[in-house]
């Protein structure tokens, strides 16, 4: 699995890297760190005889951290986790509903949380961990992405991505800037970047799918203010053109335009090109998702100190907000004869030594999404940075976790609004003419009427 490591790193096609908590040291008495892990008797290999348990993932999640955490629990409990490798993308979705369908799942299963997962119907085919204590550690607003019908079926496999705004630290410093807090703040510090002769901020459309970022980095700010927008947008009730809260994210990308804020040759600028840029401070700001930073360490070492990160700002400075990409999940099969033994795993997995384990052998490129966790000593400035969004409560899933409408011709769309092509209320009426045609294949009830 470590030869997938270089291809996830770059591409950003991958599911998002490790969960990890606090530095605090193992127990060194195995009777004791068991006692608390389990709350039960060390006794295990009485209760779990050699028990193999299957675990379904597919080829794009790098398992190094559930590997390490495997190796001691097969030590700990006589559990052995099995691994079994499906392909990604609509291939892999496809095998994950047939060996649902026939009952031929494996006993464990890795898998997308949000809309997703719920579209698998889980109540028929995964076990409730709403009764089990370790599913007290998890953070709401993982929670909200795995539960149905106040049924919780899944824990965080990974930490957490952000998607928000990269920044270089030295430039900032340089110009004696601030982080902003609120939109026409980050306007101020464009133009003073500008001034100062530096890109403000980097359009890598050369790789269209970045042009994304503002208006999906955005939803914490939707949310905020029209916490009911996911529900009714998926029910054909609410439109991004017609919503001024989602109408907002395609004009910040518009005035960003107008303002003459990002790089020339926007068409050509890939994303390589504009990890670069940010790192050698050749420009200031990167609108993008946090799994960049293992590429910028792994490319511009001496650099990634240099990288902070804020999430996008809206109008209330009170309430600046993050947008995050909710981790995978790890989820039990219900009709498996091994349940027992895959909710030790879990249990294991989500104690402070499952995690120290974890963490050893990954490292995360966005928030935690456990309580009362802190983070490691080498954790990515920018990530450290996340942290009080995230104890401040003032974090929210992107919108793809809380609704499975997501035209695919949004990124498109987004160029030409980015290039100036098309207004932003343009911008936002294509595409919701783009979902409405999607949301029809999917047959989602109120848009065949």
């Amino acid at each position: 699995m470590k030869s997938q490591k270089k291809l996830w790193l770059f591409l950003g096609a991958a599911l998002l890297l490790s969960l990890f908590l606090a530095g605090c040291g193992s127990n060194n008495n195995e009777d004791t760190a068991a006692n608390e892990t389990s709350g039960e008797s060390t006794n295990t290999e009485e209760e779990f005889p050699e028990t193999e348990i299957s675990f379904l993932v597919d080829n794009q999640t790098v398992t190094d951290g559930i590997d390490a955490v495997a190796a001691e629990v097969k030590e700990r409990y006589n559990i052995t986790l099995n691994t079994e490798i499906r392909p990604g993308g609509t291939e892999g979705d496809n095998i994950v509903k047939t060996r649902l369908a026939t009952g031929e799942m494996t006993d464990m299963m890795w898998y997308n949380s949000g809309s997703l997962f719920k579209a698998l119907n889980p109540e028929e085919y995964f076990y409730d961990l709403s009764g089990e204590e370790f599913v007290e550690k998890i953070d709401e607003t993982f929670i909200e992405t795995v539960s149905v019908d106040g049924a919780t079926y899944g824990i965080p496999g990974e930490s957490a991505s952000a998607g928000g705004w990269l920044y270089n630290k030295k430039v900032y410093e340089e110009l004696g800037l601030e982080v902003p807090n609120t939109w026409d703040e980050l306007m101020a510090n464009n133009d003073a970047i500008k001034e100062a002769g530096k890109v403000p901020v980097i359009a890598s459309y050369g790789d269209t799918w970045t042009s994304q970022l503002v208006i999906l980095a955005d939803y914490y700010n939707v949310h905020s203010q029209a916490p009911t927008f996911a529900e009714d947008f998926t029910a054909n009730e609410a439109k991004f053109a017609d919503t001024p809260e989602a109408l907002r994210g395609f004009e910040k990308l518009s005035e960003l335009q107008e303002a003459g804020h990002f790089n020339s040759e926007e068409t050509s600028t890939t994303y390589e090109d504009a990890l670069r840029m940010l790192a050698e401070g050749e420009a200031a700001h990167y609108p993008i998702l946090t799994f960049a930073l293992p590429a910028i360490e792994e490319t511009y070492p001496d650099q990634i100190d240099d990288i902070g990160f804020f999430g996008q700002p809206g109008e209330n400075a009170e309430d600046h907000g993050m947008t995050l990409w909710m981790p995978g999940g790890l989820y039990a099969n219900k009709d498996s004869e091994n349940v027992e033994a895959v909710t030790q795993f879990m249990e294991f997995f989500l104690s402070e030594e499952g995690q120290e384990l974890y963490m050893a052998e990954m490292k995360a490129q966005g928030p935690y999404v456990l309580k009362g966790v802190e983070l490691p000593e080498d954790a990515y400035p920018a990530v450290k940075e996340m942290v009080p969004y995230l104890e401040e409560g003032r974090v929210g899933p992107a919108l793809e976790f809380l609704s499975p409408l997501k035209g695919p011709n949004l990124e498109q769309i987004l160029v030409e609004v980015g290039l100036g092509m098309t207004s932003a209320q343009e911008g936002a009426e294509s595409y919701d003419q783009d979902v409405e045609r999607q949301a029809q294949q999917l047959d989602l009830e109120g848009w065949n009427e």
